[in-house]
């Protein structure tokens, strides 16, 4: 895998401006302050770029001729582009296997071993908090036969479903009585958690995106979700084994949240006016920023090549790899591992 690289520049405040200068990247802020990335010395892993800063084309050029990912966001840090190198699409073969899983019986492998990953992390979020864990159903699910992906799809979804409910019902006891949602909502949510989970999660959708890219595999043919139009499938299907880390970070994150740190924010619809609750300017600017730097923390889950720990970004990073291998028949089998947070 190389080395880390632990370097991550942000611009976050409004006004910002980053450029090189004789070898270096220069981030300068609105009041002239400056601060110096060398390009040679540091270990820079990570550019993330917010509405209302500037940036160079020569340093995005260096970032794409580097492979320095790069994330683009709007101001309340909602990701929503990232430049991607020309070379990622090179390595031809790990997609033509992947697209020969949906028919060597690989993919139905994969789909049941993502759900399993999926329910075992929950369940480890569950037990860390003294809730009651769900009934574990590795065996139910082993024990599923469908030769047709389509027909096992519906069976996983129906017990996923049944799995959420219950996750959900009892993590929300965590959160401020006051602010607690009765259930899960995703997309176009109305009150504050849930849209503060799915902006978490939004954060997480990219890690999991820049993995599989760098991976070589093809973010829209998944296994565990359907193939459909504008839907990147197997970024759906690999943000399922981190979601309960960001959970239990959002857990945390919330304890001290009070209503006055939420605005509401009148919203169209399908033709009709609604309020939507999100979180202020300066909780969301906190809520990313911390996020970013969670993601470096480091969880028991060895490395494949050497060490007892490491961090969950590179975690994401080496398990769409070993899918990669697994596809390509470089394994005999892929067995998600599951992070303690």
């Amino acid at each position: 895998m190389g080395r880390v690289k632990h370097v991550k520049i942000v611009l976050d405040s409004f006004g910002s401006f980053l450029g090189m200068e004789k070898g270096c990247f220069i981030l300068r802020d609105k009041k002239g302050n400056t601060k110096k990335y060398p390009m040679f010395e540091a270990e820079i892993g990570e550019v993330v770029l917010k509405s209302g800063n500037l940036v160079s084309t020569g340093v995005l050029s260096a970032l794409g001729f580097w492979e320095i990912d790069v994330l683009i966001c709007t101001r309340n840090g909602r990701p929503i582009a990232m430049l991607k190198n020309l070379e990622d699409d090179a390595h031809v073969k790990t997609r033509i296997c992947q697209y020969e899983a949906l028919k060597n019986g690989k993919a139905l492998y994969l789909a049941k071993q993502l759900l399993i990953g999926k329910i075992e992390g929950q369940n480890i979020l569950l037990n860390k908090y003294g809730l009651e864990p769900y009934r574990s159903m590795n065996m139910t699910i082993n024990s599923l036969k469908e030769p047709d992906l389509r027909m096992l799809r519906r069976r996983l979804h129906h017990l996923e479903g049944k799995q959420s409910q219950h996750y959900f019902k009892q993590i929300f006891k965590l959160f401020p009585e006051k602010l607690r949602p009765k259930n899960r909502r995703g997309f176009k949510a109305y009150d504050g958690i849930n849209n503060t989970f799915n902006l978490a999660y939004t954060l997480l959708y990219w890690k999991c995106y820049r993995a599989l890219i760098k991976s070589h595999l093809e973010p829209y043919l998944g296994f565990l979700h359907s193939l459909q139009k504008y839907r990147p499938s197997l970024v759906c299907d690999f943000i399922e084994l981190y979601r309960h880390l960001i959970d239990d970070f959002l857990i945390q994150f919330c304890k001290e949240l009070k209503p006055k740190d939420f605005k509401a924010k009148k919203e169209m619809w399908n033709g009709k006016k609604g309020k939507r609750i999100y979180l202020k300017k300066s909780k969301t600017d906190d809520l990313t920023n911390k996020l970013h730097d969670y993601f470096m923390k480091k969880v028991k889950v060895p490395r494949i090549k050497r060490g007892e720990k490491q961090e969950v970004e590179t975690l994401i990073n080496e398990e769409a790899m070993l899918i990669g291998k697994y596809l390509r028949d470089e394994r005999k089998s892929w067995i998600p591992r599951i992070a303690i947070p």
